[in-house]
């Protein structure tokens, strides 16, 4: 059957909610290792997913009226951070030409990418829940690969903010700013960086087709290769938190690696330095952490599950510290302590809310140079109440930071 005949006769609905329950037994891999913290949101985890697939293309994947959309509440996929917004249109492929019409508000940067991914031209046509997994390496509309990007620096703006951007694979006339595309083209994603937000005039996003075509409804085929697509996006999502933390996080407690191939592999763009680690800390413990950070625009050091996903607190500002929120030494360099319990020494206090382990990212924009050499000590809070910063000195510190060959 192609995919008209399977949504009709609702095979494709069926494959869909099959590989949804072939994303929640992915958990069963961890063993003891998800606590019942971690279980609990693991299943919130693929609830937000499925909002998210659903979204992305169920509802705004139709080749002829593209729009720029943001990702589902709370919904924070490989490290987001909460000073960005990931807006984003989804593609049939890359055929079309397309003008992006906006106004960057307040915005002090902003970075947008074009993107393919492993997936055939209708995933409709056949099923894939029973592939599980393995199925991953035909279809996953998650891997993404990052193939042209702009960022603001390189857009021109009028004196009020506007500004246009043509987004088509040749150059189109009168239009000076150009994102190119392939054919292979799946989408574009938005990164709005914020300083700032509270005081931050919000910018504004809007993408059409040039051609200008007809509305028209929706066709059964492509609403199976929609539900296809939501499916193998939370399988996909799903089975990357865990590749990531098993075969290669979870391998380095405490400890962070600048991997730009690792980066790359899901949709990362070259303005930046992004390392990625695993933290672990008993609730009698503080995790403290020293680095200096190198030349850059922005940096953001924030402290996840081991989903990937914020800690609940960071809607009230905490879970992460920024160059613009940071207490830094008298030096520049910057100390920050993960703990539960105030320890009584200088430094930038994140609370760990509850969770014993996660991942942790430190991320540095529009960087110039080389990513900083990180420092960890993991430190009894009973030795911090007794002997202050000089429990620090007996502690062999954990190195880290290095860049991956």
């Amino acid at each position: 059957m192609n995919g008209r005949e399977r949504l009709l006769a609702g095979a494709a609905w069926d494959d869909f909610c099959d590989s949804l329950k072939a994303a929640g037994r992915i958990v069963d891999a961890f063993g003891e290792d998800a606590n019942e913290l971690d279980r609990a949101e693991w299943y919130r985890f693929l609830g937000r997913l499925t909002r998210n697939g659903l979204e992305r293309f169920l509802e705004n994947c139709e080749p002829d009226n593209p729009r720029l959309r943001d990702t589902p509440w709370r919904q924070s996929i490989n490290f987001q951070s909460p000073d960005q917004d990931h807006l984003l249109a989804e593609f049939v492929d890359g055929s079309h030409d397309y003008v992006i019409r906006g106004n960057r508000g307040g915005l002090p940067y902003f970075v947008i990418a074009s993107w393919n991914s492993t997936q055939p031209r209708h995933p409709g046509d056949r099923a894939w829940a029973a592939d599980g997994v393995a199925g991953l390496t035909r279809f996953d509309p998650t891997a993404y690969q990052t193939t042209g990007f702009i960022t603001s620096d390189q857009v021109h703006f009028d004196d009020d903010g506007h500004f246009t951007i043509a987004v088509s694979q040749t150059p189109i006339e009168g239009i000076a700013d150009w994102l190119p595309i392939q054919p292979d083209c799946v989408g574009l994603l938005v990164r709005t960086l914020y300083h700032d937000r509270a005081n931050t005039a919000a910018p504004q996003f809007a993408i059409e087709r040039i051609d200008s075509p007809a509305p028209r409804a929706v066709t059964p085929g492509e609403v199976a290769d929609g539900l296809a697509k939501a499916g193998q996006t939370v399988l996909g999502y799903g089975e990357l938190v865990r590749r990531w933390w098993q075969a290669n996080l979870g391998q380095r407690p405490n400890r962070i690696r600048f991997d730009r191939a690792v980066y790359f592999s899901n949709g990362g763009v070259p303005d930046r330095h992004h390392g990625f680690g695993a933290w672990e800390c008993q609730p009698d413990e503080a995790l403290v952490i020293d680095f200096m950070p190198s030349a850059c625009d922005y940096w953001i050091f924030q402290l996840c599950s081991i989903w990937q996903e914020n800690l609940d607190n960071y809607e009230q500002g905490d879970g992460y510290v920024t160059k613009y929120t940071a207490r830094l030494n008298a030096d520049g360099s910057v100390r920050i302590i993960v703990t539960g319990t105030d320890p009584g020494i200088c430094g930038n206090v994140i609370s760990p809310f509850g969770h014993v382990h996660g991942g942790m990212s430190l991320r540095l924009i529009g960087t110039r140079g080389a990513p900083p050499a990180v420092s960890l000590r993991r430190v009894p809070l009973a030795q911090l109440a007794a002997h202050g910063e000089s429990a620090l000195a007996a502690i062999e510190p954990i190195l880290s930071g290095e860049v991956a060959e």
